[in-house]
């Protein structure tokens, strides 16, 4: 589990495919010693295993279902990513409660600078966006930030100088895309909300619709 608070902002050394698999190489100021072989790293929001480390390099393994929804598949050696380390029993929780479970990608529309601000606006699949509200969390490339504003299909954050400063999202393009997750509380109340049908077993209607008798 993670805040969504950003560690660091480390760079693509390299990233090598194995099939439908990679191994991300990153270089990091973190301290090597407070990561431990096995431990989880949320990278752009995406929790990762290391698997090696040293020169102030970490290794992550990367699983096909990671390259195919998540916008970690676009790293290049340069690249730079948001770095955050697993939360710890207590550490504090600064930001909110991140699971490191992308949900989709989202593309970034509009770019302004108001009174200081950064207002991002971005778009987002319908069937996601509705997990979104005003003033709640999301998680945008691994960073806690709270939604300005939300429509069916978009949404909007402010985005202060020092964030801006210290994440990727200074260098965040018009166009491009951003790994989502979405408030796991907002997800959990929906589940909770439906009704539970327990599994009935088999009856004579359902082998006769699935033409056993």
């Amino acid at each position: 589990m993670f805040t969504g608070l950003i560690e660091d902002t480390g760079r693509v050394v390299a990233f090598d495919r194995n099939g439908e698999a990679g191994f991300l190489k990153v270089t990091t100021s973190l301290p090597l010693d407070s990561i431990a072989l096995g431990d989880s790293l949320a990278i752009n929001g995406a929790c990762l295993t290391a698997t090696a480390k040293g020169s102030g390099i970490v290794t992550f393994d990367v699983s096909p279902e990671t390259i195919a929804v998540t916008t970690l598949r676009s790293l290049r050696p340069g690249s730079k990513v948001n770095m955050e380390r697993a939360l710890r029993m207590g550490d504090r929780l600064g930001g909110h409660i991140v699971t490191g479970h992308i949900d989709c990608l989202a593309r970034l529309t509009s770019k302004q600078t108001l009174s200081g601000n950064n207002i991002l606006e971005f778009t987002l699949p319908r069937e996601n966006a509705r997990y979104l509200a005003a003033k709640g969390s999301v998680a945008i490339d691994g960073i806690s930030l709270t939604v300005n504003r939300v429509t069916t299909r978009d949404f909007s954050v402010n985005i202060i100088p020092h964030t801006l400063a210290n994440t990727t999202l200074t260098d965040l393009n018009i166009g491009e895309e951003v790994n989502i997750e979405t408030d796991i509380i907002g997800k959990y109340l929906e589940r909770f909300s439906q009704p539970w049908k327990p599994a009935t077993g088999l009856s004579m209607q359902t082998l006769a619709e699935n033409g056993f008798i």
